[in-house]
């Protein structure tokens, strides 16, 4: 009876799931969203960090000049826009690979904090977007709830 059920090698077995990781990669690609016309869309990554005095949002867009890149603040809303565009092809070159995304993207990030519209500082070097946006006083100054406050032999009252 054993003669009659095949053996498989772990290679096999790897290889067929290495296929299938790619098949549930391609199925979802841009899930929930739809591909950008002409290719695949694609978002950068963001950080979003908070100080008392400041909201610091980081994003990695390679490949792309600062010219190229939109920044808009509507209410507690960040919005970062731009398009990264293909390299030009080569006649002669035969392409088998193409992974790296273009296209254009957008991505919105709701603020922890309100921030000061006319105090935002942004800078672009390798590759990465970073944007400092100042809270308002009224922001900065948030007192945390739910502490007692201490008495003066430095226990809590």
């Amino acid at each position: 009876m054993n003669n009659l059920i095949p053996r498989t090698d772990r290679g096999d077995l790897s290889a067929m799931r290495r296929e299938m990781d790619r098949v549930f990669d391609r199925f979802f690609e841009g899930w929930p969203f739809q591909p950008a016309k002409g290719g695949r869309s694609w978002t950068p990554s963001l950080d979003l960090s908070e100080s008392p005095k400041a909201v610091v949002v980081r994003a990695e867009i390679p490949g792309m000049e600062a010219k190229d890149i939109d920044i808009a603040i509507t209410g507690d809303v960040l919005t970062i826009r731009g398009e990264r565009r293909q390299d030009k092809e080569e006649k002669d070159e035969n392409i088998h690979l193409v992974e790296r995304r273009y296209g254009s993207f957008s991505r919105s990030i709701a603020l922890p904090a309100e921030v000061e519209t006319d105090k935002v500082d942004a800078t672009y070097k390798d590759g990465v977007l970073k944007i400092t946006m100042t809270k308002t006083k009224k922001a900065s100054q948030r007192k945390i709830e739910g502490r007692a406050p201490l008495d003066h032999g430095g226990r809590r009252g």
